[in-house]
């Protein structure tokens, strides 16, 4: 047998054939993709369709163990891809007919032939918990039954990630191709024909780890910035190199190796105003080296102050006479956001305004208004991207305070979605999001003095998402409609330091009280619990005052009114 590490880069059409047959060891974490990064995904492949009418789409590497000239394949790394590919090669195949169905279906399932020994079955079988499931419903294309399951009834969060991306993906489809069968098999031949990734594979499982840590863990690799450095620093004057390499070295001191490189991706936003479609180097390059006059002005006049905004904005650390402790309060939040996007116009406004007070203060209570925003509405970064170039634009003019720069406001529009998303079934959307709107709306009750550790936060339900016949909550909510409405909405929520106790879940109100909510001293460092605990009763009348007086206070502190 042979030992040795093989890579090629293959079209989909031979990734997904009986050339392969692609397992998910039971050790693999769940399907962890959510609508952000599955939308990216068809929007970056669906951009570079119209764009690019012969050039070739690169998805990455996915990393197998593969005996030589055998199609059984473990996936080590890759499963996320192959994942929603299967999910958006199903979706096509879908809403096509015929002969067109037939064909795509082969993408989707070995249909066997006895001649060669292949047996029909899913080209790609995930771990055990969810195999039944994605069979069921995605390869056998079966949507209409996976999208009319309650979110809350499946049985984690892999298999609702499975369920939202499908609703995502054929919405796009819809949306995009409408009914035209022609279109869409158009661009269906197009990931089968131009999309390419490398499968690299090697019989030996302790080999494919050591690919799968090549590959994902830089070490003190070269990075961007440093070959910046090299051509920057080479263009000064030979007698003033030490000093400028002395400047230079002492921002990534401050700033942390990793961290210098990523303040040399948000400057390429600030300058490019939009989504990197290359590599960082190039890019940089391109949209920064190109416009800024001398070495010494990208070190003195870029360099210098971005890094030092940077620092500001990732530290909490504005210094000011005025406003610093509201400022770094929101600044606190702005970091609880799951990306970064944000900091390319905080860092811009920082170099700009950062010594008027007053003014750093109303535009980061914008600036974090719009990160909730496009945070607890499910934006994509390709919208966030978008969003937040408008924003940088309005900086590279002038602005003050009193002439701000406006586009970092929410629209009419924008506050009339996040209003809706507010008053939905909250705990439908992703832990992240919840979790961050839960507790800021408790740092808002707090007026907020309160400080919070993520790590050991749950959300639980007051009202329980199942409620057993001949209960006191049966009695209380005799309606199984009225449950279904309120029973995921945030005046149903509340916030625990303890890990959940599945068998507390449906006991009565005063019990879960006494017993679960309050704890062993029967008190809560969340004032969301408190007001529980202080509530008597738990009736649809006082939730549906509880949810108009929350919504109030988030609609009052974001100024949504």
């Amino acid at each position: 047998m042979s030992k040795k590490i093989s890579g090629a880069e293959y079209p989909l059409s031979k990734i997904f054939s009986s050339d392969f047959d692609y397992v998910i060891p039971s050790y693999q974490r769940p399907y962890a993709w959510t609508v952000d990064q599955a939308s990216e995904l068809f929007d970056d492949l669906y951009d570079f369709y119209v764009r690019e009418k012969e050039d070739t789409y690169f998805l990455g590497s996915i990393v197998l163990i593969k005996e030589e000239g055998k199609p059984y394949s473990e996936v080590i790394d890759g499963q996320q891809r192959l994942t929603t590919l299967t999910i958006l090669l199903s979706s096509i195949t879908s809403n096509l007919s015929g002969d067109l169905r037939s064909d795509f279906e082969n993408y989707i399932r070995e249909p066997g032939r006895a001649s060669q020994g292949l047996k029909p079955k899913p080209r790609l079988s995930l771990r055990e918990r969810d195999r039944e499931f994605f069979t069921k419903h995605v390869q056998s294309l079966d949507f209409d039954t996976l999208l009319g399951l309650d979110p809350a009834g499946l049985d984690n969060e892999s298999q609702k990630n499975i369920q939202s991306n499908s609703r995502l993906l054929l919405d796009r489809l819809k949306n995009t191709f409408g009914s035209d069968a022609d279109k869409l098999c158009a661009f269906g031949a197009f990931l089968v024909q131009r999309c390419f990734l490398v499968a690299v594979s090697t019989p030996s499982q302790q080999s494919a780890f050591r690919v799968f840590s090549v590959l994902n863990n830089r070490g003190l690799d070269l990075l961007p910035s440093d070959i910046v450095k090299a051509d920057v620093i080479g263009r000064i004057a030979p007698a003033r190199q030490d000093e400028f390499t002395e400047k230079w070295e002492e921002l990534e001191v401050q700033t942390g190796r990793n961290g210098f490189n990523d303040l040399f991706g948000h400057i390429r936003m600030i300058y490019a105003r939009e989504k990197a479609k290359r590599a960082l180097l190039e890019e940089f390059k391109e949209h920064v080296l190109s416009v800024v006059a001398t070495p010494e002005d990208l070190i003195e006049k870029v360099l210098e102050p971005y890094a030092d905004s940077y620092l500001i904005a990732k530290s909490q650390q504005y210094v000011s006479t005025k406003n610093a402790e509201d400022v770094n309060r929101l600044l606190k939040w702005l970091n609880r956001i799951d990306n970064s996007d944000w900091l390319p116009p905080a860092i811009l406004f920082l170099s700009q305004k950062k010594d008027h007070p007053e003014y750093v203060l109303w535009f980061f209570t914008k600036l974090e208004r719009l990160a909730a925003y496009l945070h607890i509405c499910a934006k994509n970064v390709n919208q966030r991207i978008e969003r937040y170039a408008e924003v940088i634009a309005s900086l590279q003019a002038p602005h003050s305070k009193d002439a701000p720069a406006v586009s970092v406001e929410l629209t009419k529009a924008e506050i009339d979605e996040m209003k809706e998303a507010l008053d939905g079934k909250i705990y439908e959307l992703t832990a992240r999001r919840r979790n961050y709107l839960i507790l800021r709306l408790d740092s808002f009750l707090s007026d907020g003095a309160a400080t919070y550790d993520p790590t050991l936060l749950t959300i639980e339900h007051v009202l329980p998402q199942t409620v057993s016949d001949g209960s006191e909550w049966e009695r209380l909510w005799p309606d199984p409609d009225g449950r279904k409405s309120w029973v995921h909405r945030i005046a149903n929520l509340v916030p625990l330091t303890q890990k959940r106790n599945s068998k507390a879940q449906n006991f009565d109100f005063d019990t879960k009280k006494t017993a679960y909510f309050g704890g062993k001293r029967g008190v809560s460092s969340y004032v969301l619990t408190t007001q529980v605990l202080k509530t008597a009763e738990w009736t649809p009348s006082v939730v549906d005052q509880r949810q108009k007086d929350l919504l109030e206070v988030l609609i009052d502190r974001w100024e949504l009114a």
